[in-house]
């Protein structure tokens, strides 16, 4: 009992190390789904904000008195029917799909107003638009008899010069038989993020385009049943449903199984909503609901959140690929961490161990003890790292995971006592035990190879739940890593032991020499270091290249500091965002898709995408753009003479004539040159490239030789705005957030990309992992090192106190242990950052990243070299620390607490 008493620290200690690694093996699962989660709920929250999640429809014709009560308010009927089809929402959402807006958009009339001429305007109720707060003149549109009453916004007042009270006649549109008065009632702030701005930006701003104007208005219900019945024609109604999932819903959601369970949810509920709107199923098309007394149609569903569930799991499986290294790595430094742990018990009770060998007692029997010993610990880390984990993560920790960490964190101890005491350990032959070891490497070796060719074969597709493989080799090439530098490290420091040997002093000789000969006993350090410090790399160049590649696909899908997608259909207000405070610089960027013939045998080029440029523009904008460039390079700045449009071809060959016919008339395109390989990533060409999908071709030319084009001839056209100092509050008071494609445009600001870039939730879930378990690992390497240096450190104060005896002073006694453990910190810091640089490539598609980025190419690399800096000082500076240390213990220890006669282990 005296003994059990006397190694009470080490049992505290041990079960302290089993506690870490039973929560990282009970939590880890529950970190990972939390970590999924709130990227999930991150993910539809995004994609929520520009469109509504579901959307449930129905068609309704005008009243009808035989279908129902006229009685009933017709916003109260559509509120009671969105109140309905959000509570058939399936219960195990737990209350996560909500209403979010009910919405009629009615076909354009045209109003004539006084000051503004005729206007064609698009007539909207919307459940969710501006409250009364939410006015600065008049109040909401109710309604009242037959009249039409409407409301605007500030930029809309302004630029119809109207005002409240205001009334004029409504005329035919694209909505016919219309004739009747229309009444400004009220105008409203259009400002903030709300989405419906987003979805119907022309409430917001009015748009004009040759001579004519567009803009919108909020109706109340019944003006849409005015106009309705007036023009007799059948309108759609909209119940907009929003997706917020709780934590432990959206948690259940991420992995496989949660997305099957996702998909099923999603296929059962538009049948659930079609019964409680009407319960009728399978009309086809017939009008067998009312809404109120409007007949109409079942409900149809249409959603995105499918497909965004199967994006989202497809990322979602590579960010778990990218995360399980740095489990990996922790695992590996934890079970090392517990291994040296392990064998300072053993060194520590090792004489009394062998007294009981000599009294009789079998191998297996003090291993048995042994592991008796350890069961207190083991079992009070089983509990305390469930709990733990339990804490960490708010979720029901896997018991059976943490029982198997357990039971093998409980291993090591009895099997390293036996090994220790078993019979002819002390007996096997020095050959043996070389080619034992040569065995073992090379086996080693054969998996690491094997391992990161089968991972690199096989991939990870299809792979759901925890994959052997990729989590055992990040271990085995750090195992094999190791073992080259315990075989090539010590060739070097014996070469500098030799030459040290011609100098006077004696330490370097001894220490280096020491260190050469201790190379292979200091594998388990070396080892935890090497994994360490290349899980930190591994880390960091990860969170490197995710950050440096989310901002390159910023900057392509802007072009610029700022860019005007929609340019060709708003040029009024691309005049007016050039002169906008801030802006240096603009750059047209046009793209037209054409599907030209060969001259030569008339064959098909294939379909490319022909883009014009002003090169000479984008050259003075200073953006080093390569298109400018290369279109410079091959002289085709400044356009042609209206003749042939030269251009740069991403295939094709020098001086290759292609023709296609636009509107009637053949036009020629001549092949000047090459198009140079980085011309294809240049975010200036970004805005337009990324409106259509990818195509067999490139063709660069310059704008000059475009002009002969109108408007309306190009796909896209996007203003690229430069300026440093831009009036981000100025362009966004012209051209609010819109829905993507909207009609008036979208204005992209380089600034707002990248900040809603670094909000990414996927992003944020691997950056956070690789932080964590970076850290974790860190704090297990410490303590190991410190345990092994403990196990090392009677031997060093044995060769300081023999040289002491000879004369050594302290100075020199600390430069031994210094350069004792030099060789080892060096060789681990090489090691380790080597290895983390290299395991992109050694693991080539696996750790794919691009499913994070975006953009049009694999994203560069990025090593942070301060980072690693600073992780290769922090080792130094610890062993430094430990050297200190050591060095203030052996001046104050005796000579004869060291040296004992007849000792002849060092």
């Amino acid at each position: 009992m005296r003994e059990w008493a006397r190694d009470a620290p080490l049992a505290v200690g041990l079960a302290l190390l089993v506690a870490v690694l039973v929560a990282i093996g009970a939590g880890g699962g529950g970190a990972l789904d939390r970590l999924g989660g709130e990227a999930l709920r991150e993910r539809f929250e995004r994609v929520q904000r520009a469109a509504p999640g579901i959307v449930h429809s129905a068609r309704f014709d005008p009243e009808d008195p035989r279908a129902g009560s006229a009685d009933e308010d017709f916003g109260d009927v559509l509120g009671r029917y969105g109140t309905a089809v959000e509570n058939a929402s399936p219960k195990s959402l737990d209350g996560g799909l909500v209403h979010d807006s009910t919405r009629i958009v009615l076909p354009t009339v045209r109003g004539g107003i006084a000051a503004a001429g005729t206007v064609d305007l698009s007539l909207v109720y919307a459940s969710d638009a501006p409250r009364p707060a939410g006015y600065v003149a008049g109040r909401v549109p109710r309604g009242r008899g037959n009249a039409v009453e409407l409301a605007v916004s500030t930029r809309t007042r302004d630029a119809l010069g109207l005002r409240v009270g205001q009334r004029f006649r409504l005329g035919d549109g694209a909505l016919k038989n219309v004739d009747v008065e229309a009444r400004v009632v009220g105008v409203f702030r259009a400002d903030g993020e709300r989405r419906l701005w987003k979805e119907r930006p022309l409430l917001v701003r009015p748009l004009r385009a040759r001579g004519a104007a567009n803009a919108g208005a909020l109706i109340a219900p019944r003006g849409v049943e005015v106009l309705q019945r007036q023009a007799g024609v059948e309108l759609t109604v909209d119940w907009n449903m929003r997706l917020a999932p709780g934590g432990e819903t959206a948690d259940r959601f991420v992995g496989e199984e949660g997305r099957r369970e996702f998909q099923r949810i999603m296929a059962r509920y538009p049948p659930s909503a079609r019964r409680a709107f009407c319960g009728a199923e399978g009309a086809y098309g017939g009008k067998v609901c009312v809404l109120g007394n409007h007949p109409a149609t079942e409900l149809e569903t249409a959603t995105a959140l499918p497909d965004t569930m199967e994006e989202f799991s497809r990322r979602w499986d590579q960010a778990r690929v990218v995360i399980s290294f740095a489990w990996a790595s922790l695992l590996a430094v934890g079970f090392a961490a517990l291994v040296v742990t392990s064998l300072s018990v053993v060194r520590r009770a090792l004489a009394g161990d062998r007294l009981r060998r000599a009294r009789g007692a079998s191998a297996g029997g003090v291993a048995a003890r042994r592991a008796l010993w350890s069961a207190p610990a083991v079992l009070a880390g089983f509990g305390g790292g469930c709990a733990l984990a339990g804490a960490v993560t708010a979720v029901s920790p896997s018991y059976q995971g943490g029982l198997a960490v357990a039971l093998l964190c409980s291993a090591p101890l009895p099997l390293l006592t036996w090994a220790a005491l078993r019979d002819g350990a002390l007996l096997r032959g020095r050959a043996r035990s070389a080619g034992r070891r040569l065995v073992g490497e090379a086996v080693v070796l054969l998996l690491a190879v094997g391992g990161v060719f089968a991972l690199r074969a096989r991939g990870t597709e299809g792979s759901a739940g925890p994959d052997p493989l990729v989590a055992a080799v990040p271990a085995l090439l750090g195992v094999a890593t190791v073992v080259l530098l315990v075989r090539c490290y010590p060739w070097p420091v014996r070469a500098a032991a030799r030459w040290s040997a011609a100098g006077r002093g004696v330490v370097p000789l001894v220490a280096l020499s020491r260190a050469a000969r201790e190379a292979p006993a200091r594998g388990l350090a070396l080892l935890v270091l090497v994994v360490t410090l290349a899980g930190a790399v591994f880390g960091g160049l990860v969170s490197g290249t995710l950050l440096e590649g989310r901002r390159a696909a910023a900057a392509w899908q802007v072009g610029a500091d700022a860019s005007f997608l929609g340019a060709g259909r708003d040029p009024a207000m691309a005049e007016r965002l050039a002169r906008a405070r801030g802006v240096r610089e603009t750059v047209a960027v046009r793209q037209l898709r054409v599907d030209p013939l060969s001259g030569a045998d008339g064959g098909r080029y294939g379909v490319s995408s022909l883009v014009g440029v002003d090169a000479g523009a984008l050259r003075d904008a200073g953006a080093g753009s390569a298109a400018a460039r290369a279109l410079a390079d091959a002289g085709l700045d400044g356009g042609g003479e209206g003749g042939d449009i030269r251009v740069l071809a991403s295939d094709g060959r020098a001086g290759e004539l292609l023709t296609f016919t636009r509107h009637g008339k053949e036009q020629r395109i001549r092949i000047v040159g090459a198009l140079p390989g980085d011309v294809a990533r240049d975010p200036a060409l970004g805005p337009v490239r990324g409106a259509t999908g990818a195509r067999q071709h490139l063709l660069l030319a310059d704008s000059g030789d475009l002009e002969g084009f109108a408007a309306s001839d190009f796909e896209e056209t996007a203003l690229l705005l430069f300026g440093d100092r831009l009036d981000t509050a100025q362009l966004r008071s012209l051209v609010p957030r819109a829905a993507p494609g909207a009609a008036t445009g979208e204005l992209r600001v380089l600034a707002e990309e990248r900040a809603e870039a670094a909000e990414d939730g996927l992003v944020a879930a691997v950056a956070a992992a690789h932080t964590g378990c970076t850290a974790l690992a860190v704090v297990l390497a410490l303590l190991a090192l410190v345990i092994d240096l403990s196990l090392s450190a009677p031997s060093r104060g044995r060769v300081a106190s023999y040289l002491r005896t000879l004369g050594l002073g302290g100075r020199a006694a600390s430069a031994l242990h210094l350069l004792q453990l030099l060789p080892l910190v060096c060789a681990a810091v090489v090691g380790g950052v080597a290895l983390g640089l290299a395991l992109p490539s050694l693991l080539g598609p696996v750790v794919d990243l691009r499913e994070f980025t975006g953009g049009p190419v694999v994203p560069e690399r990025h090593v942070d070299v301060f980072f690693v800096a600073a992780l290769g000082a922090g080792i130094c500076a610890l062993v430094a620390a430990a050297v200190a240390v050591e060095s203030r213990i052996g001046r104050r220890r005796r000579l004869g607490a060291v040296l004992r006669l007849g000792r002849s282990d060092d």
